[in-house]
């Protein structure tokens, strides 16, 4: 989806800095904003044409769950004005990265076989940034395909210490 990625960028760049200092207070609107606009049903009613402009913007607003201060009625106003509801998002996405950026901060998903407790979960984390270099935000998803272990990714790099994975590095090695 290159071309939403390209689309979303300067709403991205400009809503970063029209929130200066204050990025956690605009993520908080913006990420339950771009969960609400990225559903296939409500894309689908807003391409209705019977529906006008403030007919779409009263659904959106109306569904996020905490509601949108001011400055999120203005931004959604204007997504909806261009024509961009799509790329939301994406928008989203690309806000978070450059508020992790600025705060050299980067997210890390980690995938447990179990569920995890925040003691577990704290001391994975202390291991992560250690081996990463940086400061993580986590979240961790269970996949019990994984069998035992725990596979974490950051940004584009992958550590994957899991049962399943030493399961095929052992296949592959077997079957060389």
């Amino acid at each position: 989806m290159a071309e939403l990625a390209t689309i979303a960028r300067p709403y991205a760049e400009a809503l970063f800095k029209a929130s200066a200092g204050d990025a956690d207070a605009t993520l908080a609107w913006l990420e339950p904003l771009a969960q609400v606009a990225g559903s296939a049903q409500l894309q689908e009613a807003a391409a209705n044409p019977r529906l006008g402009a403030e007919q779409v913007y009263g659904l959106i607003a109306g569904l996020v769950p905490q509601g949108l201060p001011q400055a999120g009625q203005n931004f959604l106003r204007m997504v909806l004005e261009n024509g961009r509801l799509a790329a939301l998002p994406e928008v989203a996405t690309q806000f978070r990265a450059l508020k992790n950026a600025a705060s050299g901060v980067a997210d890390a998903a980690i995938y447990s076989a179990f569920p995890m407790d925040a003691a577990a979960v704290a001391e994975v984390q202390a291991v992560l940034e250690k081996r990463f270099g940086r400061k993580l935000t986590t979240h961790v998803e269970v996949d019990p395909s994984l069998i035992g272990g725990v596979r974490a990714v950051v940004g584009d790099e992958v550590l994957d210490t899991s049962v399943k994975a030493r399961l095929e590095q052992m296949k592959a090695a077997l079957t060389a």
